[in-house]
């Protein structure tokens, strides 16, 4: 038997080096003892709720470091802040914008308020992630629905992708609409380290940001700035009480304390060193050549506006491997837990408080891989192709092969597994029919009752309402062939897919 309590132990004692979140990657800021101090709304201590006291100062220097007009502490993560911002922007079965590659939470909050949605689809970069939005399709979106009542958009990416906010901002105020922009993964940014601007100042309306995920706070803890009148400051409020935990853990918010005032009173020194490792990182993984550490060359200015480098991409130019690949081979071999693999390449997070040995680590694992891939003669390579085939199927006509080539190391994967699906109701429309699981042959043809992840980042494949095609059934079993995280409420690698039943 197992308890979490004593594997977390363990695991924390262990040499895993975490490139991950959350941010403070395991090294502890000065704090108390936590059992001493997880109160409730005792006398002095304020109500996150109806804030007037020392609760109210602590959001108030938060809004005073980024700028905004007003921040709120979120304790259940990004996720309720992007659910309180599109319920008080848009009225119940109102019109909104909606970049594509937005988090489920997005999608969460268009079903909660029976919102009409129009999607943003972002480029696809010739190196296979998703790239950004432009000002420009957000301006011809706006043309052609001029009901619209807000934007939605996620900057940076997962893997770091910046788009062009003060541009769509622009846009979106000359239509009389707020921006809304998910930057969950951007609360490090507009601190110095070279890093680019954060979005408060850029001049979104709503910003969404996960302080855990690249600064040193604790899981789940996040903050919502409201930068303008375009939405309402009551309306806000009322769905933060709604979306938010009534008792929200002061051992969180104390965390969120530490982590503004460590930002404020060290990050220039913190992020000046960041840099530093960072920098020094890339240079050493220059002469890779199997593998391949993206950096800002590897994106246009069409494909991206911006890039965040504390995201570490790393790309296998080997038709034999995978992402999932080279992210088992650091974990079981040189133990270090990156945060996600994708079709063909493996990601690992950084922030403020990575040392020198994670970097050095991780570098030299890279080239001790490297060498060996390159060392592989033909016949090794044939046979670990041959190998992957019996793993994914007994295609014996070289189609595994074509498939994997063509689809993962061409770049085109991203392209294809969210290419759009034609829409024929609403998500809220979907989610009040009678549906029923089948099987994936019968699927194709009908409506699908689900949304189908791929976890992380949560971006959907497919969400209710869209047209299940048999092309869409072909990319699920890409995806499960190649063993990336398929999330829905099915089996979906059992094959089972939940319809809209007509």
């Amino acid at each position: 038997m197992r308890y979490l309590d004593q594997a977390l132990e363990t695991y924390g004692k262990s040499d895993v080096y975490p490139f991950h979140m959350p941010g403070h990657k395991r090294n502890p800021l000065p704090f108390p003892e936590v059992y001493g101090i997880d109160i409730t709304e005792i006398d002095g201590f304020d109500n996150l709720h109806h804030a007037e006291g020392i609760l109210k100062e602590a959001q108030q220097r938060a809004a005073d470091l980024y700028g905004s007009a007003h921040c709120y502490y979120l304790v259940n993560g990004s996720t309720c802040g992007i659910l309180a911002s599109i319920c008080a922007a848009v009225k119940k079965r109102g019109r909104i914008l909606v970049a594509r590659n937005s988090h489920k939470a997005v999608y969460h909050a268009l079903f909660l308020s029976e919102l009409t949605a129009e999607y943003l689809y972002p480029a696809v970069t010739e190196c296979g992630i998703q790239g950004q939005i432009t000002p420009r399709q957000v301006e011809d979106a706006l043309k052609k629905d001029p009901e619209t009542s807000a934007v939605v958009i996620t900057s940076p990416t997962y893997e770091g992708v910046i788009s062009d906010i003060e541009g769509i901002a622009k846009v979106a105020h000359v239509h009389g609409i707020p921006l809304i922009v998910d930057s969950a993964h951007g609360a490090h940014l507009g601190f110095g380290g070279e890093f680019p601007q954060n979005a408060v100042r850029l001049g979104a309306d709503a910003v969404i940001e996960s302080l855990h995920k690249t600064l040193p706070s604790f899981t789940q803890t996040a903050l919502l700035h409201l930068n303008s009148d375009l939405i309402s400051k009551s309306r806000i409020e009322k769905y933060l009480g709604i979306y938010e935990t009534s008792s929200p853990s002061y051992i969180l918010m104390a965390g969120m304390e530490v982590c503004i005032r460590t930002v404020k009173e060290h990050g220039a020194e913190l992020f000046d060193n960041y840099r530093h490792e960072l920098n020094k990182f890339y240079k050493n993984c220059e002469d890779l050549k199997r593998l391949h550490v993206m950096t800002g060359k590897d994106l246009s200015k069409e494909e991206a506006f911006a890039w965040d480098d504390s995201k570490i991409v790393i790309f296998v130019r080997d038709s034999s491997k995978s992402g999932e690949w080279l992210y088992q081979e650091l974990l079981l071999k040189y133990h270090l837990q990156l945060e996600m693999a994708s079709g063909d390449y493996a990601l690992a997070m950084t922030s403020i408080m990575d040392q020198e040995e994670g970097y050095q680590r991780l570098s030299a694992a890279l080239h001790e891989i490297d060498r060996e891939l390159c060392g592989a003669g033909t016949a090794k390579k044939q046979q670990a192709m041959n190998e992957k085939k019996v793993r994914y199927g007994n295609e014996t006509d070289g189609s595994m092969e074509n498939m994997y080539e063509q689809q993962v190391h061409r770049g085109s994967f991203i392209k294809e597994v969210y290419r759009p699906n034609p829409q024929q109701m609403q998500i809220y429309e979907a989610e009040e029919k009678e549906t029923a699981e089948v099987s994936f042959d019968e699927a194709a043809g009908r409506v699908s009752a689900d949304f189908i992840f791929l976890y992380p980042p949560g971006i959907p494949l497919i969400v209710p309402g869209e047209a299940i095609t048999a092309e869409f059934i072909e990319r699920l079993r890409t995806c499960i062939s190649l063993k990336l995280n398929l999330q829905g409420s099915t089996d979906l690698f059992a094959e089972r897919i939940k319809i809209v039943y007509f």
